[in-house]
């Protein structure tokens, strides 16, 4: 298989024998061209040694094969303002864009900006991955500014009744029952909660009512004095624990919103002279790296990043191709280490 010069979209049409059409709708993985062709296409194109023209076809068809990440930036403990949990997300929609073709840009949100304008309007992106947690009752108007506007966007986020967005999520509600059936069957049965349970964060809201309503099952109290809130640091999550401990609350188990505030309530736990896990239990949500490592390793809810990614990734492709998608919610799991024993 031969061509004279470099070779074209016009000669892989002839050895596969479609139109020169089709040849560029299957190079851009195009719904409209059955598996099949789209296969042959890709193949012949390979043989060829033929590359894609990306600043010609971003002309043709108005698009910067360019997809945009929006992070929130959270307070941390060094200068990067960006959650651990979302770095190993990052990697995963990096790898994603990379398999389809799509660049990544990637910037912080701004209060002030103008999402769609800044991105979309301006054909820098073709589409916006929102992640991080922020104030829910903050952003909300802007997701219905962006889906008025007909904006392609997809969040990270918490699935919540009424919220205006396409979301990609952990199942929080079946992670805070995971949580309190492990707290059950160690028979750990005094217990706190430590995170923001309010409609400010939908994700800690929902982890703490999984939590809590799978403890009322077993007849087992969660009252007001059990429950801190703390933001998703690790220093919010030591103050939270030394004002339970101040307030005379007596427990045994400790569920934490995040893995960050775990840490956090650790540090608290081990300076008031309890020892972890053989005077009190804990339990964080994310699994991000620090967790194996700190001493005693953490037991958590795992979010499966690498699957989240990609999903986020593949709905915001379907959305810029016109397909429909819904809402997709992934399964946690609980990873045993040795906080809890």
């Amino acid at each position: 298989m031969k061509t004279k010069g470099k070779a074209t979209s016009f000669d892989i049409a002839h050895y596969a024998g479609v139109s020169q059409s089709t040849v560029s709708r299957a190079l851009r993985n195009s719904p409209l061209v059955n598996e099949e062709t789209r296969k042959k296409v890709w193949e012949i194109a390979k043989q060829l040694n033929y590359k894609v023209d990306k600043n010609a076809s971003n002309l043709r068809t108005q698009q910067s094969a360019t997809l945009a990440i929006l992070l929130f930036e959270d307070p941390t403990g060094d200068e990067s303002q960006i959650n651990p949990f979302f770095l190993n997300m990052l990697g995963s929609i990096t790898r994603a864009c990379a398999k389809e073709g799509y660049d990544l840009l990637v910037s912080f949100q701004s209060a002030s900006q103008d999402w769609r304008a800044e991105y979309e309007d301006s054909h820098r992106a073709d589409g916006i991955i929102l992640l991080g947690y922020g104030d829910y009752m903050d952003y909300q108007s802007r997701l219905q500014n962006l889906l008025s506007q007909n904006t392609k966007f997809v969040c990270w986020g918490a699935k919540v009744e009424g919220r205006p967005d396409l979301t990609v999520s952990c199942d929080n509600y079946g992670g805070g029952q995971l949580a309190a059936q492990h707290f059950i069957s160690l028979n750990k049965t005094s217990c706190v909660f430590i995170g923001d349970a309010s409609e400010h964060s939908p994700e800690f809201l929902t982890r703490f009512k999984g939590f809590k309503d799978t403890l009322d099952q077993h007849q087992i109290s969660l009252g007001e004095r059990c429950v801190a809130n703390a933001i998703s640091t690790e220093d919010s999550g030591y103050h939270a624990t030394r004002s339970l401990l101040a307030n005379n609350v007596s427990f045994n188990a400790l569920f934490a919103a995040s893995d960050l505030i775990a840490i956090g309530a650790i540090k608290a736990l081990k300076e008031a002279g309890l020892r972890v896990p053989e005077d009190v239990n804990v339990i964080g949500f994310d699994n991000i790296a620090a967790a194996n490592y700190i001493s005693p390793s953490l037991t958590t809810v795992q979010q499966n990043t690498t699957l989240a990614g990609q999903m986020l990734v593949q709905n915001l492709l379907a959305l810029i191709r016109e397909e429909q998608i819904t809402d997709t919610l992934l399964p946690p799991k609980l990873i045993l280490r040795q906080s809890t024993s």
